[in-house]
């Protein structure tokens, strides 16, 4: 191959890529190949450009951390996380979607007793969470996991909070009647995060950067498939322009403000205004 032109460097390259031995990674690769070489071909960035997005893609990196994935941000503002997303859960009509998980989930969150507060000493207005896990045919399904984490009053996660530990996450456990209690704080609609290489990109255009208040849960249980999801405000005014596509209506779900005076879910009498989320998961079987 000593004749590479503008006409043939593409054909050529799918070549070379097309000798690899695993099938999987010689499908991929040649595919990235072309598609690749095709985003080239039409935008012919100059080489300052080029150095450019190479240079952003290295601060993306160089940005990610063990709480915090700016690559997955990345995946996410592009519409690409999501689209991942829809093509490995095309769950039956029944079973609670999914959606993305997000740049900030961190593992290994503590169990938390059905009903404790996993945000003691946040900001932000007292919340509770509670519903049911059920199967496609409305049974119980008892001791499903919840791993849930969220936003703070303020907006601000785990990551976004210095030193902080175990911070607005934590997992439950449902019930033997398939119920769960969470005590948390209100989430609140919040930007992602512009202080690196992706809140820079969307600084340059007029998207929002804005996403709707909601509250983050994977749910696994023996012999079902494990789904990561989120519970949308409704009314919230950013649900039709949520920055990196998350939102699907069946997710969206009242969060129901009560008053002082009145009883929580958890039978105490709240002295302050509080909220209260009522959602019932439903999981498939797994395959």
């Amino acid at each position: 191959m000593t004749d590479m032109t503008e006409e043939n460097l593409t054909d050529r390259a799918v070549e070379r890529w097309s000798q690899v031995p695993d099938p999987r990674l010689r499908a991929v690769m040649t595919a990235l190949v072309r598609h690749v070489h095709a985003f080239v071909r039409e935008i012919e960035p100059s080489e300052a450009e080029w150095f450019a997005g190479i240079d952003w893609l290295t601060r993306v990196g160089q940005m990610s951390s063990q709480k915090r994935q700016e690559f997955i941000l990345a995946s996410d503002v592009l519409g690409v996380s999501m689209l991942v997303d829809a093509i490995n859960h095309r769950l039956p009509s029944g079973a609670t979607p999914s959606t993305i998980e997000g740049p900030f989930h961190v593992s290994h969150s503590q169990e938390l007793a059905d009903g404790a507060n996993m945000a003691a000493g946040a900001p932000g207005m007292p919340c509770f969470v509670t519903g049911k896990v059920t199967d496609l045919e409305g049974r119980p399904i008892a001791g499903a996991s919840l791993d849930v984490w969220q936003t703070d009053g303020e907006g601000l996660y785990e990551a976004q909070r210095p030193g902080a530990e175990q911070y607005m996450r934590a997992i439950y456990r449902t019930r033997a009647d398939g119920h769960y209690l969470i005590r948390t704080v209100r989430p609140i609609a919040y930007t992602i995060p512009m202080d690196g290489p992706v809140g820079a990109l969307v600084k340059r255009t007029n998207i929002s950067e804005y996403r709707p208040a909601h509250f983050h849960c994977c749910l696994e249980a023996p012999g079902y498939a494990r789904i990561v999801t989120h519970l949308f405000r409704n009314g919230d005014p950013y649900l039709g322009s949520d920055v990196v596509f998350g939102v699907k209506a069946p997710l969206i779900t009242e969060f129901a403000e009560k008053q002082a005076g009145e009883r929580a879910p958890d039978g105490s009498l709240m002295d302050e205004k509080f909220c209260v989320i009522a959602y019932d998961f439903v999981l498939q079987p797994s395959r």
